[in-house]
């Protein structure tokens, strides 16, 4: 049997204490506690990650775990849309020609792939080749198979169980011939397959029996398969193809025995520990409101006015955790729209209870951390608009006007208002954020009166258009960096979302959902990452809710050394 000089080419080093810089993988014998110690032995392990835009089932599964198609299935109806994922979140691929389900086959590039079994007027044993032209019938499977998976390559390629009777054993495919594999250990159908080739394959999920839906994995060596960390959901009816590798794969669409999923889990082998992106509780509101002014950081945010059923002028700040009532906004204000750190705010306009054309408003207030305090008028009355930026240097964009959706973008220095470029398309109630410089408005409602899934992107003179949002909602919220920013609830009338999508300067992908649907909601326009963002108190339809939420974006730590034992 090789040491662990012969395989890692080194020998053990011998240490008086554990090192601070190594690596994953690496042993070394510490002498003050007499152990010999290892960095990063490598365990899998799944994990939750971004919903897929469209539920289906029974499509076609490519790719690697960071760049990953999903592409047809049925929805229903059956369906031509192709979605991306790029190991955080799914965005719009090109559609496919035709619309159809299922179908599949195995193979790693467009002139070699392979097609076998599936379910004629009975089961199949059909096998065809690809080569880039024309496909070509070759050796059968040694048994009829339908309904289970295959992935590889056209020289390498493994299928694994299926019908008929939820079949436990595997075929391997050389490029010329089959032979059997090793069987998994419980039999199923509609299951998924992670792998490059046949001797490294991760299968998952499906079903044992009808209606008994299988949460197990099982990794196979290219011998044996052995039983592996359990999903937290099971899925069927993915694909009858597969993704993603051995060590790194994904389980998303598919069915549970219900209905349609539209959840997504990760599979990693790493030493390292990864926490998925998620939205997490923190402290309520003391005034449950809606449409309210809002910004700030997660650890410094404010919130100011809006409607409890009745207008409130309450002002509250949020230190990270809990929210402290503070001196009250200038007015008794709804859907005013302001940014800035909680020592350096400001809002503008609104609507207060006046009826008709007369309760809109152009009030300016600013924040110093104490107080609000009387600023320069907004040059027209204005409510629901889009704010990024600070006190010193706010920006202003869109919003409701009488009789109208306004394009109006205005700059603010503290002291004055001044014209910026106009935006292409009028709304209200857009989301912002950014700096004045670098803006980021998306989504709102737009003449006819209807919610956009418009994006555009201000450069501190002129909007242009930017990546049409996944959602088309209105009263959403939003944060961070113009090339790195996300947006989170809204409204499609009737009712609220708990939907999230991430920004990258170019096109919006899926994230993690929040727990509570909402819309009008207070949140940050304040961080540099959309890690700490928070959302607070708005409106569930109907009524209002207290509760804060605040999103963290996946990280990974490499796990701490362990103590080898032969027990």
């Amino acid at each position: 049997m090789a040491g662990y000089n012969e395989i890692k080419g080194l020998r053990v080093k011998y240490l008086s204490a554990d090192p601070a810089n190594a690596e994953n993988g690496q042993v070394w014998y510490n002498s003050t506690t007499g152990t010999l110690r290892v960095l990063g032995i490598a365990t899998g392990a799944w994990s939750s990650g971004s919903n897929v835009i469209t539920q289906r089932l029974n499509g076609s599964a490519s790719g690697i775990q960071t760049a990953a198609v999903y592409a047809g299935g049925n929805a229903p109806p059956y369906s031509t849309a192709t979605e991306e994922y790029n190991g955080t979140g799914f965005e719009v691929g090109g559609n496919m020609i035709d619309s159809r389900d299922p179908y599949a086959g195995f193979g790693t590039s467009g002139d070699a792939g392979v097609c076998c079994g599936g379910f004629e007027s009975s089961a199949s044993t059909a096998t065809e080749e690809y080569n880039g032209t024309s496909w070509t019938t070759v050796n059968a499977m040694p048994t009829a198979r339908y309904s289970g998976c295959a992935v590889g390559s056209q020289t390498s390629g493994i299928q694994v169980a299926g019908d008929p009777s939820y079949n436990s054993t595997s075929f391997e495919y050389d490029g010329t011939n089959w032979s059997s594999g090793g069987a998994i250990p419980a039999g199923k159908d509609f299951l998924m397959l992670g792998g490059a080739n046949q001797d490294a394959v991760i299968a998952f999920g499906g079903e044992t029996s009808p209606g008994a839906l299988s949460t197990t994995s099982d990794n196979y060596d290219g011998t044996t398969w052995t039983g592996g960390t359990a999903m937290t959901t099971g899925h069927k009816n993915i694909s009858c193809g597969g993704w993603g590798t051995k060590t790194a794969t994904l389980a998303a669409f598919g069915q549970d025995n219900s209905s349609r999923l539209g959840t997504t889990q990760e599979y990693n082998v790493s030493a390292n520990t990864f926490t998925a992106a998620a939205w997490s509780s923190s402290g309520n509101v003391n005034t449950t409101r809606s449409q309210v002014a809002s910004g700030g950081t997660n650890t410094a945010g404010w919130i100011a006015a809006g409607t409890t059923g009745s207008l409130t002028n309450a002002g509250e700040e949020y230190d990270g955790s809990s929210w402290t009532s503070v001196n009250a906004y200038g007015a008794s204000y709804r859907l005013v729209q302001g940014a800035g750190p909680q020592t350096s705010a400001y809002a503008a306009g609104g609507m207060d209870a006046s009826p008709g054309p007369s309760s809109i408003q152009n009030a300016v207030y600013e924040y110093d951390g104490t107080n609000w305090t009387s600023g320069t008028a907004y040059p027209t009355g204005i409510y629901g608009s889009g704010a990024a930026g600070t006190q010193t240097a706010g920006l202003n964009f869109g919003g409701g006007q009488p009789g109208a959706y306004s394009t109006t973008t205005k700059e603010y220095d503290g002291s004055s208002w001044t014209a910026g470029g106009a935006m292409g398309t009028g709304r209200n109630y857009p989301s912002g954020t950014g700096v004045q410089t670098a803006a980021l408005s998306c989504q709102g409602n737009g003449p006819p009166g209807a919610s956009t899934n418009v994006t555009e992107e201000y450069d501190g003179s002129s909007w242009t258009s930017g990546g049409t949002n996944l959602f088309t909602v209105r009263g959403s919220g939003a944060n961070g960096p113009q090339t790195a920013a996300i947006a989170f609830g809204g409204s499609v009338d009737p009712g609220a979302n708990v939907i999230t999508s991430q920004y990258d300067g170019t096109a919006w992908a899926t994230n993690p959902s929040t727990a509570q649907e909402r819309v009008f909601i207070g949140y940050s326009k304040g961080a540099n990452t959309v890690s700490g963002t928070w959302m607070a108190t708005g409106e569930a339809i109907p009524g209002n809710v207290a509760a804060t939420e605040e999103f963290t974006s996946t990280t990974s730590a490499v796990a701490p050394a362990s103590t080898l034992t032969t027990s």
